[in-house]
């Protein structure tokens, strides 16, 4: 099974959108993301982008998510696990 196709089954499309946003500005030297300009930039709302974030919290192998702070929407730290 290539890793396309693993993608495809353990993902939806929102996190895969979220993933690739998050894999990009990582490879860019980004850290640090709110919500609120992930949804702005992928067309979500901020709940939305924050529901899918809890969820890749518990099963994104590649990165490392972490809430970081609460104030004037959610920020989150994101590391790659370089598996």
């Amino acid at each position: 099974m290539s890793v396309r196709d693993n993608l495809r089954k353990k993902y939806n499309d929102t996190q895969r959108r979220i993933l690739f946003y998050l894999h990009s500005g990582i490879s860019k030297g980004k850290h640090y993301f709110k919500a609120k300009y992930i949804a702005k930039d992928l067309g979500l709302s901020a709940k939305e982008v924050g529901t899918n974030l809890r969820i890749l919290v518990d099963i994104c192998d590649e990165l490392r998510i972490i809430p970081w702070s609460y104030s004037n929407s959610t920020t989150w730290m994101v590391i790659s696990k370089g598996l």
